[in-house]
């Protein structure tokens, strides 16, 4: 049995995943006597519009209650909203719409807040394309799929406004089909090669098993990132001259990368990205050019060896901690990337995912608590240029 965002709580589980002040005021209203109401949502910081989800299970579920709600989307699906600008206006029953605040809020802000997040991610880098490995870092799988159709409005935005190459897939079959797949991406973890005993071997029973997949191998399983890298392209020169092998960095931020230590990593990017270090960088952004890990000396230096050892078609995929800030830093320094796999997109900060509603209008009287009069005012207001 599938189960998905869009329908889930049902209708008649909705009072259980509530807010109890909500189903208690449920309660008075309909003892006193019900009001129209009109909810306006907004969150307080700028976002993409992704409120598909969210709209797709309150008009479900309004439905199986027999409720009748209306809903004004104020913005179109992927377009830019200013924090404290309404996304969008529902009007219904007060006793009725008091229950699916709750559902609704936590449906809509993550979904928005991500969808800015990869959109500039693909915006910064829009050359690369990227893998959505979002999936093990949710809290379970309605979270998961919020996240994967966040990422695909992100993306979608950003090809229309930069010709970006934006996310080409994500790592479950589940949710594939927010990016016009049948089934997820994605090669091998590092438990397969610890299985096999060699970077290489797992290589090559993973090509036995999967022929006509392409062959992405993980190559920092033990420290030999460029070793075991030329290895598999040795192993296999007919699919790296094809552009079928690539190298995936996951390298952790304890090491540098076999055969790169600080002085290294300079001198790589002073050979192929000048400017990225030239200028003024804070030290997260250092980190991320010189330092530990994944960084961009790490990606050139890999390009390097790949390239002077007859491989120029084997692709680079990165990962570990590629945040939209990581994948700036990526863009200083013109990195020579092919796919990025990245679970980061979420934001590092929860509490920006927050949407709020207030009621702003009851029974035809507009009236909303001090402090939000704006929202009274936003609505009379035509909906601002679309920006970024």
């Amino acid at each position: 049995m599938t189960h998905d965002s869009a329908n889930w709580p049902s209708a008649a589980d909705v009072s259980k995943w509530t807010d109890k002040y909500f189903t208690r005021t449920s309660a008075v209203v309909k003892h006193f006597g019900d009001a129209r109401v009109t909810y306006a949502i907004f969150m307080r910081r700028p976002v993409l519009f992704a409120g598909r989800l969210a709209l797709n299970w309150l008009t479900g579920v309004c439905a199986d209650r027999g409720t009748k709600v209306e809903v004004e989307a104020v913005y179109k699906e992927a377009d830019w909203v200013g924090a404290g600008e309404p996304l969008v206006y529902i009007t219904g029953s007060l006793s009725e719409l008091s229950e699916f605040e709750t559902l609704f809020l936590q449906k809509l802000g993550a979904c928005c807040v991500a969808a800015y997040n990869a959109y500039h991610m693909c915006m910064d880098l829009p050359g690369v394309g990227f893998l959505a490995m979002d999936a093990r870092h949710c809290a379970g799988t309605e979270m998961a799929e919020l996240m994967a159709y966040a990422a695909s409005v992100g993306s979608e935005r950003a090809r229309r406004k930069a010709d970006a190459k934006g996310f080409i897939g994500n790592a479950t079959d589940a949710t594939a089909h927010y990016f016009g797949n049948e089934s997820g991406l994605g090669t091998m973890p590092h438990s397969l090669i610890g299985y096999a005993g060699s970077t290489l071997r797992a290589a090559e029973m993973f090509h036995e098993t999967h022929p006509e997949t392409d062959l992405i191998v993980l190559v920092d399983y033990f420290g030999q990132e460029i070793t075991d890298a030329l290895a598999v392209c040795r192993r296999f020169p007919e699919l790296a001259a094809l552009g079928k092998v690539g190298v995936r960095l996951d390298t952790h931020g304890g090491r540098f990368i076999e055969g790169l230590d600080t002085q290294s990593s300079y001198e790589v990017l002073e050979r192929n990205a000048t400017d990225a270090i030239r200028g003024y960088r804070s030290e997260t952004e250092l980190r991320d050019l010189i330092g530990t890990g994944v960084s961009a000396a790490a990606i050139w230096h890999m390009r390097e060896n790949l390239d002077r050892a007859g491989f120029p078609k084997a692709r680079i995929v990165a990962s570990s901690g590629f945040s939209p800030a990581k994948c700036r830093v990526m863009a200083y320094a013109n990195c020579p990337i092919d796919v990025i796999g990245t679970g980061s997109y979420l934001p590092s900060n929860w509490g920006e995912t927050y949407a709020t509603a207030d009621i702003i209008n009851y029974d035809g009287v507009p009236r909303v608590k001090v402090g939000r009069e704006f929202l009274l005012k936003k609505r009379e207001d035509p909906a601002p240029k679309e920006r970024g």
